[in-house]
């Protein structure tokens, strides 16, 4: 059986959780029968710790439920919450079964919010961020930094203008305080059905800014257009590789016979896409923020309505609008000596095109 730590103070998760600050991991795996596993910089990590009982395991996540988690978790094994336990920070845990035990992956995320300028992302985004209608995207793989740039582009509304704000989230991660504006934080599973209910009433709630944790399917993407079509500022996350190949994912999830429409909708709402990656940095000090901006100027809307995406990166490489492609951010990277040379490489979607 496993102990805490003579002189540990707080719940039983808290030991693991202090390590992971220490290592500046990004996410904690806990498995019954290994040791934990630190993702940092990337990269899996097992620190000198004995392994976990699953018995053990299993009281330690019962610590870090409430009477509606655990209920939750003895229906359906699988559980999405945000937990809060040590200050600066809060984390977001994904509870499960696996092989009959219980198992948990845990993201670290720094509850104090910097500039978007600090987070690495172009002052554009800030001033896309005080648009008053349309739809932003934010794109990337799992892990890539999505949650935390919505975040911040929320708290930059929120500092500088008096505007309704209404987050719909699973869960909610960052507490946001209303400051100039009034921010509602809706919770899926606690606060509304789903993502795409909380879009539907979203709409009779006097909104003037809509944040959507993530456009998984159809009827959420469908309800984040109509909301930005009807001359609301809307901010959502979509899992997509790149930021061009985000735009057909939306297009590729409607019907053969609904394609063009949505084309002419995707290019009359569309304010921007932001596509992103996290680099381990050269120094080893931790990760950096590689990203691409696509903005909608009047040339790529018609490209997206003749179907014609392939075209968008040109116009990307001009740097109208503040754009830039992904690859041009790699390169100033490493000329800047923040990202060794083959990092960049092994993330760029085009390797030839990188200038250093």
């Amino acid at each position: 059986m496993n102990k805490t730590p003579e002189g540990a103070e707080g719940p039983r998760i808290k030991h693991y959780l202090d390590l992971a600050i220490k290592y500046q991991a990004s996410d904690i795996h806990l498995v019954a029968g290994q040791p934990p596993v630190y993702r940092v910089q990337g990269a899996l990590m097992t620190v000198d710790l004995p392994s976990i009982d699953a018995e053990y395991l299993q009281e330690v996540i019962n610590e870090m439920f409430n009477q509606s988690q655990r209920e939750t978790f003895s229906k359906t094994h699988e559980l999405d919450f945000a937990y809060s336990c040590v200050k600066g920070y809060c984390f977001r845990v994904n509870v499960h079964q696996e092989r009959g035990n219980v198992a948990a992956t845990i993201r670290i995320m720094p509850s104090s919010l910097t500039s978007l300028e600090l987070l690495g992302l172009p002052p554009s985004i800030g001033e896309l961020a005080l648009k008053r209608s349309g739809l932003i995207l934010i794109i990337g793989r799992a892990g890539s930094g999505k949650t935390t740039t919505m975040t911040h582009m929320v708290e930059h509304i929120n500092q500088n203008c008096r505007l309704k704000i209404i987050t719909i989230e699973d869960p909610i991660e960052y507490m946001h305080t209303s400051k100039k504006s009034l921010i509602t934080q809706r919770e899926v599973g606690e606060d509304t059905a789903s993502f795409t209910a909380g879009l539907k009433y979203a709409l009779r709630q006097d909104p003037d800014v809509v944040v959507v944790g993530e456009m998984r399917d159809l009827d959420s993407i469908s309800m984040a257009l109509t909301t930005a079509e009807t001359g609301h500022l809307v901010l959502g996350t979509l899992h997509a590789p790149d930021a061009i190949e985000a735009i057909n994912r939306i297009i590729d999830v409607y019907p053969g016979d609904k394609q063009n429409q949505i084309r002419v909708q995707m290019a009359e709402n569309m304010l921007a896409v932001i596509g992103q990656h996290l680099l381990p940095k050269k120094d080893a000090s931790g990760r950096v923020l590689a990203s691409e901006l696509i903005v909608t100027t009047m040339a790529i809307r018609n490209m997206i309505r003749r179907n014609a995406l392939a075209e968008i990166r040109s116009q990307m490489e001009t740097g109208r609008e503040g754009m830039y492609t992904l690859e041009q951010c790699l390169s100033s990277l490493v000329k800047r000596d923040i990202v060794a040379p083959d990092v960049a490489q092994s993330h760029a979607k085009f390797p030839s095109l990188l200038e250093f």
